[in-house]
């Protein structure tokens, strides 16, 4: 479409506020009532079921880490360790492993949780040079040891 002048430009909008609505309505096609057929109510529907998703997808995450947290918590246990000195122990070695990474290995790697379960307690009761003794690691991890000078 070609337009000689500014006016009949600025006035052409039906196509686009067409697919303006229906992106709305496809939105809203599993609402009760007018909700799933109004624009001006289904507008109002898709952005307060958006808010919601939004705040529930926080609330997931939220939820997840707790979850992890406690998975680790209980697999610490077993090894005579608590979930603190296990993390702030394993900061301090350098490993860096997130809460799920941790809280899978807990669960499908054990023999991996323990070798870490002991570094952490080496670490705490050695000290971060002793800790890392000759430079091996226990058996059955694998790592890589960062050396700052």
């Amino acid at each position: 479409m070609v337009f000689l002048s500014l006016v009949r430009w600025t006035r052409n909008r039906g196509p686009d506020r067409y697919w303006r609505v229906q992106e709305v309505l496809k939105h809203a096609r599993h609402f009760r009532g007018r909700k799933n057929r109004c624009f001006r109510l289904a507008i109002r529907a898709v952005h307060r079921a958006f808010v919601y998703a939004t705040k529930a997808r926080r609330a997931k995450m939220r939820y997840m880490r707790k979850l992890w947290i406690n998975r680790i918590a209980g697999a610490c246990r077993e090894h005579g360790l608590k979930y603190p000195a296990l993390m702030h122990n394993l900061v301090k070695t350098q490993i860096a492993l997130n809460r799920k990474v941790i809280s899978d290995l807990a669960i499908y790697e054990p023999k991996t949780f323990k070798s870490l379960a002991a570094l952490a307690k080496r670490r705490r009761e050695e000290g971060f040079l002793v800790a890392l003794g000759d430079g091996k690691e226990p058996e059955g991890i694998f790592s890589r040891v960062v050396h700052h000078h």
